[in-house]
């Protein structure tokens, strides 16, 4: 192993004169109270402020009500004080513990050579309302495999931290002489690994896959074992002798992770106070634990960016080097990751629920909407990344608004105690600008009952899984007998924001559900759309796509002979609901073919 304390994005800000000078020291308590070089950066502020203004450097320290960070890694309470608020988990790991087995690939959530399991207690998790989908309850701890090179060091406070190296003291506690945790052996005998530079992020997405399994006494399949990969590229190895690393793991003497350590120090963190942390520069990250804390303290600080687990923040950092002289984080607020059953038989999903939990709740309802859950990103990034944040992000081309707007969704706003709901085609007023007032957030996003006779959603990429989308669809319709009573179409990626087809909805209200009629919506698309042309896509593709789509929603819902799925995609998929461990998978894939 190559220790390096310089990372490549940290060489190419110095490079440039882009790092900063100032001089303030990290100190780590409990590894030998080494002392690290300081992360400042000088980048743009979040929400506007340009570089050089006064907001950063006129931050005062409140020493009365802050305290450092405390998680727990290596088998030990770490303490950290000091580094920046946004110094990464993974700069953390390479460059301060020195634990360089996590590699740095993308360093922006894509490539996944960081991979990095997260753990806290079950009893917390089921209690903040987080302990669903792939989240793995095992021995009293709920596991998720993220990125760790999006994730800022301040949100594992009170968590545990796990990394490729532990695996070597879970095979060693399994009594296994090679020291070799089954994923990693798996690995070493079906020639899952050449370079190696991508193999601890694999072996990581496969030990959460193990845990997971191993505790429920079940076998994953193939489709399923791509699937828990579908964030972990491999450059050279191919993916069919990983594949077969994954079956093979589950064959070899087991290796389970020994919970009950780390369950106990985590208990012995919860009686710590919330986090309220500041930097050797002043910046601030604070993490209220209800949503009324929440609440005051965003009405109080407006200008502070609120964060959720920086899937999307993060890249400000790394590749924009933005300065965040004041965060606030999502993930502690009890109950705002909340994903609950409504009265009137809706559903309510907290703002801070992770896109994992929230897709299989709305897939759980709507079982058309399945594969755009799988496609969404990847398992790390659907773990860590929220629908809130996906919904406030308010990207032209995002997955969920144009299949929240199809599902007639309504954003719960909230400003100190003060509430109102507001239907999310009206949230969204130019690109990246919302309706959001100054000191208000999402609380929740609330989906009506359904009321469609037919919902689909569709995802155009150029790759299958962890894909940007060059185009993005959510239609429903709600037939009275053969007329359409109402219709609902949005589209991602043909404006400047996601929008709601409102030319082509109209050609199509009052009229019979017919080949006729869709291809009057079709053409009346050119009415709602001028679509751009980018790297993802030409203007005339996503105009011509997009009313193939509208075709294709109409063959798979016609009245008489509506066309199953296998006739109008190539990836037949019989998919179960996210997270219950039956999906099935395209046929190549199944098959062992590269995914």
């Amino acid at each position: 192993v190559v220790k390096s304390s310089k990372s490549p994005r940290k060489a190419r800000r110095e490079a440039t004169g882009a790092a900063s000078n100032e001089g303030g020291l990290a100190l780590i308590k409990g590894w030998g109270n080494r002392a690290w070089a300081d992360r400042s950066r000088s980048h743009s502020r979040c929400r506007g402020t340009e570089p050089g203004s006064s907001y950063r450097s006129g931050m005062q320290r409140e020493p009365a009500a802050t305290r450092p960070i405390r998680f727990v890694h290596r088998g030990q309470v770490v303490v950290v004080d000091g580094p920046a608020t946004t110094h990464t988990v993974l700069d953390w790991l390479r460059e301060d513990a020195h634990c360089t087995g996590t590699k740095e690939g993308c360093a922006e959530g894509d490539c996944g050579a960081c991979t990095v399991i997260v753990a806290e207690r079950a009893d917390k998790a089921e209690a903040m309302g987080t302990l669903a989908a792939r989240a793995t309850g095992v021995g009293g701890l709920s596991l998720r495999a993220v990125n760790a090179c999006t994730q800022f060091l301040p949100t594992l406070d009170g968590k545990a931290l796990l990394t490729v190296e532990d695996l070597k003291r879970v095979a060693a506690s399994a009594g296994h002489a090679a020291a070799l945790h089954p994923a990693q052996q798996a690995m070493v005998e079906r020639h899952g690994s050449q370079c190696g530079f991508c193999t601890p992020g694999f072996v990581m997405s496969l030990a959460a896959c193990y845990e997971r399994h191993a505790e429920a006494g079940t076998r994953p399949t193939r489709q399923q074992l791509a699937d828990d990969l579908s964030g972990n590229l491999c450059r050279c190895t191919g993916y069919r002798p990983i594949i077969d690393a994954g079956e093979r793991m589950f064959g070899l003497p087991a290796a389970r992770l020994d919970t009950a350590p780390i369950v106990a120090a985590l208990q012995g963190l919860a009686a710590d106070a919330p986090l309220v942390y500041v930097d050797a520069h002043g910046a601030r990250f604070a993490a209220p634990r209800s949503i009324e804390a929440l609440a005051e303290l965003r009405a109080a600080r407006p200008e502070a960016c609120l964060l959720a687990v920086s899937t999307d923040i993060g890249l400000w950092v790394n590749k924009q080097f933005r300065p965040l002289p004041d965060l606030i984080y999502l993930g502690e607020a009890a109950g705002l990751a909340r994903i609950q059953a409504r009265p009137d038989g809706g559903l309510s999903i907290g703002a801070a629920a992770s896109l994992q939990d929230a897709w299989a709740a709305l897939a759980g309802r709507h079982t058309e909407l399945r594969e755009m859950g799988l496609r969404f990103a990847s398992v790390p990034v659907r773990n860590a990344g929220t629908l809130g944040g996906n919904v406030a992000n308010g990207s032209p081309i995002g997955d969920c608004a144009p299949v929240l707007m199809a599902l007639n969704a309504s954003l719960l706003l909230r400003r100190g105690p003060a509430q109102r709901r507001l239907p999310i085609e009206l949230f969204y007023l130019d690109y990246m600008k919302n309706a959001l007032a100054p000191g208000e957030f999402i609380e929740a996003i609330e989906i009506p009952p359904a009321a469609h006779t037919a919902l689909r959603a569709y995802k155009l990429s150029k790759r299958f899984d962890c894909d940007i989308s060059a185009l993005a669809a959510g239609l429903a319709i709600t037939l009275d007998g053969d007329t359409v009573g109402d219709a609902r179409f949005a589209f991602g990626g043909m404006a400047a924001v996601v929008k709601r087809a409102a030319k082509a909805e109209a050609a199509v209200r009052g009229r019979p559900w017919s080949e006729a009629t869709i291809e009057a919506a079709a053409s009346a698309l050119k009415e709602d759309f001028t679509p751009l042309t980018d790297l993802r896509a030409s203007a005339a593709y996503r105009q011509r796509a997009a009313g193939n789509l509208l075709r294709r929603f109409w063959l798979e819902t016609r009245r008489v002979a509506p066309l199953p799925p296998s006739q109008t995609s190539v990836w037949t998929r019989s998919l179960a609901p996210l997270g219950s461990g039956q999906e099935e998978g395209p046929a190549g894939a199944a098959a062992g073919g590269n995914a």
